[in-house]
């Protein structure tokens, strides 16, 4: 065989062994890609994505979209040839498996985490937004979560909201935790609560629980690497009443970054006007109670997926400013927001044809 040909083959084998290998052989990343975008103002699965009923609304226009991520499942084991055609594509990003699913998280886990995080920033978009507009919204200290095989079981249960520690009011969950630990482990604490099928029941109603009762429980010694403190195995949270029925309907989603556009869409709904104008708005943030918006992951495959869809600004997170910058889709606004007063303004702006005077996201944030 002429050496010219036998090189050629060998050179043909190679190439084919190593493709072969990055198809059969796994790599340790995952892919992140843009995902749908939903009009908070609109309707998504043939009914409206938010729902407002006992208080007056009004007509809105325009779009306030909520922009997500789609990765790659906890248990899907990526190839190397995906993993360098992802580096390689505009559209998707490649990460660590680690980065999405740290610590062995399996992919139930990882779904009932986001759609743990999905209904708390729901709850906090309803009390920004009514703060905003100063409707008064009943907070309550709640059992969020109940530890298998300690002190608290079958003796608290979830959603249970918290009065007092031993006779002493509770007005945020870390007093909890406070008054407990001044306990050594095995004394006794006394909650003094009202039942969570109590406090549903006056919810529906929106009125305050009135029916209380004392639970005796003994603690325990924390099992933990820290200092050796008592426990007795909950983990306090904060719920809220509303003077009215606010509900978000939008199912196969997760994780906390539609807080701000969520709170966005209530406030809209319940004001006279439009918020954007007839401009189309995406965002994202998470948010908490006092409105103060806070950073999310992906802000680069999120600005893509909102610019495809027609978005020609989008409200993103101080913290992401940097990051979205550095590749920001041609024709997008990035519009930099650090509380939901921030985005108020800026839309204010927006729908004005105030551009200039928007605070703009840079590459130094």
């Amino acid at each position: 065989m002429p050496r010219r040909t036998a090189t050629m083959l060998a050179s043909t084998l190679m190439f084919i062994a190593l493709v072969c290998a990055g198809v059969l052989f796994p790599a340790p990343y995952s892919e992140m890609s843009p995902g749908p975008t939903v009009n908070t103002l609109g309707n998504h699965g043939g009914e409206p994505v938010l729902q407002i009923s006992g208080r007056k609304t009004y007509p809105t226009d325009g779009h306030l979209n909520m922009t997500t991520v789609r990765v790659t499942s906890a248990d899907y084991r990526m190839n190397l040839v995906e993993a360098v055609y992802g580096w390689l594509a505009h559209d998707s990003k490649i990460v660590p498996h680690d980065t999405l699913y740290p610590d062995g998280k399996t992919e139930e886990q990882s779904t009932q985490e986001n759609a743990e995080e999905f209904t708390q920033s729901q709850e906090s978009a309803k009390v920004a937004a009514l703060k905003e507009l100063h409707i008064p919204v009943q907070s309550w200290v709640i059992v969020a979560t109940v530890v298998k095989g300690t002190p608290a079981q079958g003796r608290l249960h979830a959603g249970d909201v918290i009065k007092a520690v031993d006779g002493t009011a509770v007005k945020q969950p870390s007093d909890v935790a406070k008054l407990v630990t001044k306990h050594e482990p095995g004394q006794d604490v006394v909650f003094t609560i009202v039942p969570a099928k109590e406090q549903a029941a006056a919810a529906k109603q929106h009125k305050a629980a009135t029916v209380t009762k004392d639970v005796t429980i003994t603690t325990a010694q924390s099992a933990d690497t820290g200092a050796k403190r008592a426990i007795v195995g909950i983990s306090a949270g904060t719920d809220h009443t509303f003077p009215f029925e606010i509900n978000i309907k939008l199912a196969d989603v997760g994780g906390p970054s539609a807080g701000l556009m969520f709170a966005l869409g209530i406030y809209d709904k319940l004001t006279p006007g439009s918020l954007t104008g007839g401009k189309f708005v995406a965002g994202t943030g998470t948010i908490d109670d006092g409105g103060t918006v806070g950073p999310i992951g992906g802000i680069e495959m999120k600005t893509v997926g909102a610019r495809s869809k027609g978005a020609r600004f989008f409200l993103t997170p101080a913290e992401n400013c940097a990051a979205a910058a550095k590749d920001t889709p041609s024709g997008l606004t990035l519009v930099k927001v650090h509380t939901i007063g921030d985005a108020l303004t800026a839309l204010k702006d927006i729908r004005g044809g105030r551009t200039a005077d928007l605070p703009k996201c840079t590459a130094k944030g």
